[in-house]
């Protein structure tokens, strides 16, 4: 009985040592490291959006220019959403930045008239300043053609915006980039006619596809708006469905287009593109998705 006491006690003591050096290269990092405690763990990333850039450039057309809101058919930059100085629009580069900041760190590259191929040199022209926030506005004068057979196509609309993102993140691969919608057209078209001196003023050639004979309401009519309204909505899902293949870019989710302008939002000398007041609205639209 003794000698298997002596035997069991002895195995007793293999199999505790055995338990306890187990136990020792878990807790004391014998065989593999010990977690480490939550509160000595590295620091978190950083978030991959960053919602207070330090610097802003502005890509796009005549709306991010001003276009029609202080004089007749001239831009007007200092009221633009994006990058103005006007007071009364307080802009995103304004309430981003502050006034001297975006004085200072804010550049305007958009062009009135411009279409989505020429987004890839107002690019290339904005990665020169090394922004940290890109905004970018454009895709209504693809719509807004001479006709509506002379649009865009969506293919060529979605080809031209891909290289355009390419462009930048050549260059610049942590800059964010803002994409505000197409405003609904039609919408504007429903507002702008019910002023005798814009539809005038639209006879000079203002966005033919949609606003010529402006009080024409036949079938042939509003079956050429109705084509020009779907062509927007098809650039708003390629502009969607681009950004979101970019982690470090935000679409607006359609909040321009779906903003129901009315006639104080609109220019006074067309009765199309934003008043300072639209201008405003557009600058609190992008400052919210950009904060958001």
């Amino acid at each position: 009985m003794r000698k298997r006491s002596n035997r069991t006690r002895a195995a007793l003591t293999i199999v505790t040592a055995a338990v306890l050096g187990l136990a020792g290269c878990g807790a004391q990092g014998g065989g593999s490291p010990a977690p480490k405690d939550s509160r000595t763990r590295g620091t978190a990333p950083a978030p991959a959006w960053n919602r207070s850039p330090d610097s802003i450039a502005a890509v796009g057309d005549s709306i991010t220019r001003g276009f029609d809101a202080c004089t007749v058919f001239s831009d007007c930059p200092e009221v633009s959403w994006a990058t103005g100085s006007d007071a009364k629009v307080d802009s995103l580069a304004v309430r981003l930045l502050g006034v001297t900041g975006a004085a200072q760190r804010s550049w305007n590259y958009a062009v009135t008239g411009a279409r989505m191929a020429d987004l890839p040199e107002q690019m290339a022209q904005a990665a020169a300043r090394r922004p940290e926030l890109v905004t970018v506005m454009v895709g209504a004068n693809d719509a807004c053609r001479t006709s509506a057979s002379a649009m865009t196509p969506v293919p060529r609309f979605r080809a031209e915006f891909e290289e355009a993102l390419r462009t930048l993140r050549a260059s610049l691969p942590k800059t964010q980039v803002y994409v505000a919608s197409v405003p609904n057209l039609k919408r504007l078209w429903s507002e702008g006619r019910t002023s005798p001196l814009g539809k005038q003023v639209w006879k000079l050639g203002v966005c033919p596809s949609m606003l010529a004979d402006a009080d024409d309401l036949t079938g042939a009519a509003t079956r050429r708006r109705d084509q020009v309204q779907q062509q927007v909505v098809a650039y708003n899902r390629v502009l969607q469905e681009v950004c979101a293949t970019y982690r470090r870019c935000r679409f607006d989710g359609n909040a321009v287009y779906d903003y129901r302008f009315d006639t104080d939002q609109l220019s006074h000398w067309d009765w199309f593109h934003p008043s300072r007041d639209g201008q405003a609205r557009l600058a609190a639209i992008a400052y919210r998705t950009i904060t958001a």
